[in-house]
């Protein structure tokens, strides 16, 4: 019998924002044992849903009790599958990783680990995203099942808090980009609506031009 999670946030950004930041979170100085990401599989189907597969490399040191049970050398690489899929319409991003590797001799992927996230657009807060997520750790390895899940819900949680210090500084970076933009616009928008000064004669209108 394995164990559970669950946890909710709420992150004080726009779905679309954090959207973006979702795929634009690695690499970030709070994910570092995050070593590789590549798309697998993506597709828009008919219904304007986004459907990806990606794989992820991602590397863990071992705790010390472990260390005579399991060479260190064999710990560093856990491959994990990442499914995603992103409702534009209603604005949910949906998102199922799992370790694959878990039935070798690797502590790290000695434990299953299941995780689903739902991110959506906060009802009582339209500016906001909701975070719902829930985990599910399992290890089937004989007399160590239950230090191993105890284990693997504790740097679960660590990893999360890491992982939420990710996803802040993407969307940091992606609103920082966004400022200038709308600072243009502000200006370009000001300048158009600068009144004429006065006794100034109308500027005549441009004829378009029909063969451009």
């Amino acid at each position: 019998m394995g164990r559970y999670f669950y946890s909710e946030a709420h992150i004080k950004s726009p779905w679309h924002q954090v959207l973006a930041a979702f795929w634009q979170r690695y690499p970030n100085p709070y994910s570092t044992h995050v070593l590789t990401e590549d798309v697998l599989y993506r597709e828009v189907t008919p219904t304007n849903l986004l459907l990806s597969r990606r794989l992820l490399t991602k590397t863990n040191p071992l705790p010390g009790w472990a260390e005579p049970l399991f060479p260190s050398h064999m710990a560093r690489a856990v491959y994990v599958l990442e499914d995603s899929i992103v409702d534009p319409e209603a604005n949910t991003l949906v998102t199922k990783t799992w370790n694959l590797n878990h039935n070798t001799l690797m502590f790290e992927s000695s434990q299953m680990v299941v995780e689903r996230c739902m991110f959506e657009q906060d009802g009582s807060q339209p500016t906001w995203t909701k975070l719902k997520r829930e985990a599910w750790i399992s290890s089937s390895v004989y007399g160590l099942s239950r230090p191993i899940q105890e284990f693997g819900v504790s740097r679960y949680k660590s990893n999360q808090t890491e992982a939420m210090k990710g996803l802040d500084y993407a969307l940091t970076k992606i609103q920082s980009e966004e400022l200038p933009h709308l600072h243009g616009d502000q200006e370009e928008s000001s300048e158009k609506h600068k009144p004429r000064p006065p006794n100034a004669p109308p500027t005549p209108a441009k004829k378009p031009n029909q063969f451009a």
